[in-house]
C-alpha cells in the first residue's frame, strides 16, 4: 500500500469492561472511529491485559474471545468476539520484532483476545469480520524498550494494518470512588502526559515516573500505560495528534484517547 493508504494508529483508554455493553460519550466516539476509519486488512491489539515474559503474537487462525474478569453481570461474560486470526500475519510480526527481543517472538496458540482487545473492537468493528492479533507486553522489558517495538511496527501502517493500544494513562483501582470527577494528583498527571503528547515530547512520556508523586498514584503499576508508548513509537514523521474521550471516571481512571495520522 502506498502511503495515502497509511492507517493511524489509536491508543483507547478502555476503563471498565461494562463499555462493551454500555452507550455512553466514549463508546459513541469509539463506534463513530468505526465509520470514519479507513478499513484496514488486519488489526494488531495491544492489550494492559496479556502481560508475559518474552513477546508473543497471538498465531491461532481463530482467536477465543478471554473473559479475563469477575463481579459483572452475565450478560459481559457471554459477549464474543468471533473475528479470526491471520497466522501469516503473525510471522511478519515476529519477524520484525525478534531482532529488538532478547528471544525469538513467539507464535502463540493459547491467549486469544482479552477484553483490553475486544471490549474496544466490539464498539469500532461490531461484525468482527476483520482480522484481529494480539501483542503481549514484555513485562522485563523497560519502557524505552516497549516505545522502541512500537517504532519497529511502523512498517505495519503501510500494509494495511490498523494498530490499536489498550489501556489507561491513569489506572488505580485501589483508590477508586463512584463520587468523584477524578482526584487532583489524576487530572494533574493527565494533563501533564497530555501536554506532553501534544508537544511531542515523548521522552517525558517514556520517563513517566519523573513525575513524581502525582506519577506514583496514577501509575502504581505499569501494564495500563505501557501500551500507549506502542502508539507513540509507531508515529511517523510530524503525523497530527488528535485526542479525545479526555475525562476522568471513578477519580482515578483516565479514559484519554488519541489518533496518531489522518482518518
Amino acid at each position: 500500500m502506498n502511503s495515502s493508504k497509511r492507517m493511524p494508529v489509536l491508543f483507547i483508554g478502555h476503563g471498565s469492561p461494562m463499555n462493551a455493553l454500555e452507550d455512553n460519550a466514549c463508546t459513541r466516539v469509539w463506534e463513530n472511529l468505526g465509520l470514519s476509519l479507513p478499513r484496514p486488512k488486519a488489526i494488531l491489539a495491544i492489550s494492559a491485559h496479556w502481560l508475559t515474559d518474552g513477546t508473543a503474537v497471538t498465531a491461532m487462525s481463530a482467536p477465543k474471545t478471554i473473559h479475563d474478569f469477575g463481579g459483572f453481570p452475565q450478560a459481559l461474560f457471554d459477549m464474543r468476539y468471533p473475528a479470526p486470526g491471520d497466522p501469516v500475519l503473525a510471522a511478519r510480526i515476529a519477524e520484525l520484532l525478534t531482532p529488538f527481543t532478547d528471544t525469538p517472538v513467539q507464535l502463540d496458540q493459547d491467549w486469544g483476545l482479552d477484553h483490553g482487545s475486544w471490549s474496544v473492537l466490539a464498539k469500532i468493528y461490531p461484525d468482527a469480520s476483520i482480522p484481529v492479533l494480539q501483542l503481549s507486553l514484555d513485562m522485563r522489558l523497560s519502557a524505552a524498550a516497549h516505545f522502541a517495538l512500537g517504532q519497529r511496527l511502523r512498517a505495519l501502517r503501510d500494509e494495511g494494518v490498523l494498530i490499536i493500544a489498550s489501556g489507561n494513562v491513569v489506572h488505580n483501582l485501589r483508590q477508586l470512588d463512584m463520587r468523584s470527577t477524578g482526584y487532583d494528583w489524576a487530572h494533574r498527571f493527565n494533563d501533564a502526559i497530555r501536554e506532553a503528547i501534544l508537544a511531542g515530547q515523548f521522552e517525558q512520556v517514556i520517563d513517566y515516573p519523573a513525575f513524581g508523586p502525582d506519577a506514583a498514584l496514577a501509575v502504581p503499576t505499569s501494564e495500563h500505560f505501557l501500551p500507549l508508548l506502542y502508539v507513540l513509537g509507531a508515529r511517523i514523521d510530524a503525523e497530527p495528534i488528535q485526542i479525545f474521550c479526555d475525562q476522568i471516571e471513578l477519580g482515578s481512571i483516565s479514559m484519554l484517547s488519541l489518533m496518531l495520522g489522518e482518518a
